[in-house]
């Protein structure tokens, strides 16, 4: 709770840092470039101040993952937040912004700097979307039973992910009573594939409940008009698809702040772009697991490296037979996360006694 609170100091910072740059953007002067330097300060401290914190006063696992996705998911926002402010102020240099194309706006548009409000930074944190715009789509009004339907879909599957855990997943794990290299191989690839099973379908449960519910709830209860969360990754016949399509939100921050610059105005080329973007974002999957856990470990950082050349392999067969494609991606997809979780499992032997953990 101190940690979901204080993450309003950073919102609030970035806040006044952008309210400074909007009054002294038309000139060039070392305060232009300090305040653009405590932004950058600003979002370093927002993954190194949770992770110090947990570190040291080790919270609740749970409690620690919710609190470094919220801040990864304010980093992010932040990031763009200034990307696309900083891009206003560029405009307004080149003086693309003159009084003939003022004139054509809408009187009902936000036009820079007349975005820069609190209650326009803390509409785009709640949001269902990583990317700011200046004016977001937004629907005419809230369905009181669009919204009962999703808070019951909510309840209904999130029971139901707390009893496959339980009932299910839990047992597995308590029959390891010794690390798993001391286990033969046809032990440990007997208790992979009895992971695999309940471990895609809690996977299947919590991406229907974010991606379709919570996501479309939050959007119908701040009438954002953009719905569009996730395509049929279902149908991808080789990882690139998938990843492109299972997490629209992600996809569409990495192309527009990381993809695009590098691309366009760095002159780097597309496998370069598309490299440094599945670096960040294996870095920020080891981040969301390894800090809540206290253990800085690779595996899930290697669990998407490993995507690279595996990616390349289902496209060849995808090539010839796109069933096989889409075949390889399930197996990928039902195999690769019990492998991690087993992993985890085998260092936290090295850290804490395992029954302590699991049985509490």
């Amino acid at each position: 709770v101190f940690l979901i609170v204080l993450i309003n100091i950073f919102i609030l910072f970035e806040f006044w840092l952008e309210l400074r740059l909007s009054k002294i953007h038309l000139i060039k002067s070392k305060i232009k470039t300090t305040l653009i330097f405590f932004q950058f300060i600003n979002l370093f401290t927002i993954l190194i101040f949770p992770a110090a914190y947990i570190y040291y006063r080790e919270p609740n696992p749970v409690g620690a993952f919710i609190a470094i996705c919220l801040y990864t998911i304010v980093f992010l926002k932040i990031f763009s937040y200034l990307h696309i402010n900083y891009q206003c102020r560029q405009t307004l240099l080149e003086k693309k912004h003159d009084s003939r194309r003022n004139s054509t706006i809408s009187k009902s548009q936000i036009i820079y700097p007349n975005n820069l409000t609190c209650k326009n930074l803390y509409y785009f944190m709640f949001a269902p979307t990583l990317c700011y715009e200046l004016n977001f789509p937004r629907s005419s009004r809230i369905r009181k039973g669009f919204i009962i339907r999703r808070c019951g879909e909510i309840l209904v599957l999130a029971s139901l992910q707390f009893c496959l855990g339980q009932q299910w997943i839990l047992p597995i794990l308590r029959t390891l009573d010794r690390p798993l290299n001391q286990y033969s191989t046809l032990e440990n690839i007997e208790r992979l594939l009895r992971l695999a099973l309940p471990n895609h379908l809690l996977w299947l449960i919590l991406f229907y409940v974010y991606f379709h519910s919570i996501l479309n709830l939050i959007a119908e209860l701040l009438c954002f008009g953009d719905r569009y969360f996730y395509r049929d990754w279902w149908n991808a016949t080789n990882l690139y698809e998938f990843w492109n399509r299972w997490n629209i939100i992600v996809h569409d921050f990495c192309k527009r702040h990381i993809y695009k610059p590098l691309v366009t105005q760095y002159g780097f080329n597309k496998f370069i772009g598309s490299l440094v973007v599945f670096l960040i974002s294996a870095f920020f999957h080891e981040y969301l697991i390894s800090v809540p856990l206290r253990m800085i470990r690779p595996w899930s950082f290697l669990a998407m490296i490993i995507q690279l050349p595996m990616g390349l392999a289902v496209k060849r067969i995808s090539i010839s037979n796109k069933t096989y494609g889409n075949l390889a991606v399930w197996i990928s997809l039902i195999l690769i996360q019990p492998i991690a979780i087993l992993l985890y499992i085998q260092d936290l032997f090295y850290r804490d006694f395992i029954k302590d953990k699991i049985y509490s």
